[in-house]
């Protein structure tokens, strides 16, 4: 019997091919003679990629909406733009806090996903270039601090985000009747 790896593990591996693919792709979709720096590059592909998950995250809680609600807001006599902003969206937008957290989160871990077209990121650069700069100084340290020291930021910040994530979270009464 065949063990799949589990499912996170496929998202995220397929994920970092994406946006690698819609690197490389990118260039062949543009007309001849336009090319884009590296980092607008990594821009709009990242941004592209990100708002595709956004905009699916927001189509969730569109849905998880009730009728009732839509039906309330045309008893009250509200315009579609009114019920749409007053109504159906402080409410979707609510109920999609936690996967847009999870998103940003994501998308900040995914930052060192540009050193696959060689742009410079925290990783990489604690991992790569400050052992080669330091050489002639007499560095003491190893990559292995380098990659820790990485590691805590990375940990502090998407901690901190996630705490801060669960105050917002519980002073809005999500998951609670």
């Amino acid at each position: 019997m065949i063990r799949r790896p589990p499912r996170s593990t496929l998202d995220r591996s397929s994920a970092a091919s994406d946006v690698y693919k819609r690197q490389v792709m990118l260039t062949f979709f543009l007309p001849a003679g336009v090319e884009f720096d590296e980092v607008v590059r990594a821009v709009v592909v990242t941004s592209i990629f990100s708002a595709a998950y956004l905009a699916e995250n927001v189509r969730g809680g569109l849905q998880s909406i009730s009728k009732g609600q839509f039906e309330a807001a045309d008893a009250v006599g509200l315009s579609t733009l009114q019920r749409i902003s007053l109504i159906v969206m402080p409410q979707a937008l609510r109920a999609v806090i936690p996967p847009i957290v999870s998103q940003v989160i994501s998308l900040f871990k995914d930052t060192s996903l540009v050193a696959i077209v060689g742009l410079f990121d925290l990783l990489y650069i604690g991992s790569k270039v400050i052992p080669n700069q330091s050489q002639g100084a007499n560095f003491l340290g190893t990559i292995q601090e380098n990659i820790l020291f990485c590691a805590i930021f990375y940990w502090i910040f998407t901690y901190s985000f996630a705490r801060r994530s669960m105050k917002i979270e519980k002073r809005l009464g999500l998951g609670e009747r």
